[in-house]
């Protein structure tokens, strides 16, 4: 239950984080939106400037002073970076700067316009009608003209540069996440072959003694019986001892008939459980052949079948059906309990090293089968579907070879 809870608080931690981050974007995305709103309410600014210099010079009269006509001429002729398009009343482009145009203007002759680039600032012109980037200009009571206006390039650019900024963010942070993800697998996949190989060989030797006692027990003339249970409960360590040797390593896979090698894998067990425990196997009608470690394939039945004793408290049905049948290059085996249960926020979890709501174990059954299933056999091993209070299905998948390809 302690190794329950540790998950439980991860996923918890993994949620708090999210929201946190998820806070921090929301929080950059704000700040950044509101420069680009000051930036371009100053923008709005130098242009109602610029409205209100060209309506002093469309007004002005020969009294006034040069001075005054030159400034207002430096601010419009300061404006270097926000495009803009003066327009009178009838619709008709009188004046346009800062726009990139798609054929070169004479720098002595910069308002002759092409077709072409009377077409482009038309097209600008039609774009911006529907913008709130224009200022009208009262010329006098019965003239006016529209002061339509882009957005200036370190605008544009600071609105995209926060998102351009995330992006890159998300992919730095997942390469670090995979990276980090990669390192960590590797680093279990170190302690499982240590931890794997270790035991194999700590068992190998009290294994040898004991097949040593046996004999010299035979020669003795102890009882014929003793000596075959004692034989088979030496070669089930042999056995054990042979399945953690083969972690880590890439084990030898021979040709096997699903029906067959099912059925087999579950005699072990089926004098083991109780008798309150009925075990029933749905064989395929059509029986086809796997590549399989047949010891490490014997290990994921009688791994899976326990847990479902466990499940069940001792009591109760297990079922495995074997689908051959259906479509595809895939086999289904369904091991089926009448157990507790899985929640379904559990249902990957259940792999997990360590995982467990047993009072006793480690809680690597479940996941030494899925390193068997998925890395050694190239299947796939799931929670297909369960119900607290109803039980549990897992399945397997396996790559079949139909009899006649065996053959």
């Amino acid at each position: 239950m302690f190794i329950h809870n540790i998950y439980d608080s991860k996923r918890i931690w993994k949620s708090v984080f999210i929201v946190i981050a998820l806070v921090m974007v929301g929080v950059f995305l704000y700040i950044s939106d509101n420069l680009v709103r000051d930036l371009a309410a100053q923008e709005r600014e130098r242009m109602q400037i610029w409205a209100n210099a060209t309506r002093e010079l469309a007004t002005s009269t020969g009294n006034d002073t040069g001075t005054d006509v030159d400034f207002l001429f430096s601010i419009i002729e300061g404006n270097h970076n926000i495009p803009v398009l003066l327009v009178d009343d009838t619709g008709t482009i009188l004046l346009h700067r800062n726009f990139k145009l798609p054929e070169p203007v004479d720098s002595m002759a910069p308002y002759d316009i092409s077709p072409t680039n009377i077409a482009f600032l038309e097209n600008k012109l039609k774009h911006l009608k529907g913008t709130q980037n224009h200022i009208t200009i009262h010329i006098d009571d019965s003239t006016t003209q529209e002061l339509y206006y882009e957005d200036s390039t370190v605008l544009k650019r600071l609105a995209y540069y926060p998102y351009i900024q995330l992006a890159v963010l998300l992919i730095f942070v997942a390469i670090v996440y995979f990276a980090l993800i990669s390192i960590k697998k590797a680093e279990q996949n170190k302690v499982w072959v240590g931890l794997s190989k270790e035991t194999a060989h700590q068992l190998g030797t009290p294994i040898s003694s004991m097949i040593a006692w046996v004999e010299m027990l035979e020669a003795s003339g102890v009882d014929k019986e003793i000596i075959s249970d004692m034989n088979t409960d030496v070669h089930r360590l042999s056995v054990i001892a042979d399945r953690f040797s083969k972690i880590g390593s890439r084990p030898e896979m021979e040709l096997n008939f699903i029906n067959e090698v099912v059925d087999e894998s579950l005699q072990y067990m089926r004098s083991r459980i109780s008798t309150r425990v009925k075990l029933s196997v749905h064989k395929a009608a059509e029986d086809c052949g796997v590549m399989l470690c047949l010891p490490l394939f014997e290990w994921v039945m009688e791994n899976l079948t326990k847990n479902a004793v466990d499940a069940m408290q001792g009591e109760g049905d297990i079922t495995v059906d074997i689908d051959t049948a259906s479509s595809g290059k895939m086999l289904y085996i369904d091991i089926s309990d009448t157990g507790k249960g899985i929640a379904r926020k559990h249902f990957k979890t259940v792999f997990n090293p360590g995982y467990t709501t047993k009072k006793r174990g480690w809680g690597l059954g479940l996941t030494l089968v899925k390193r068997i299933i998925e890395e050694y056999h190239g299947g796939r091993i799931y929670v297909k579907e369960s119900e607290v209070g109803r039980g549990t299905t897992f399945r397997i998948e396996l790559h079949k070879i139909k009899q006649q390809e065996a053959s």
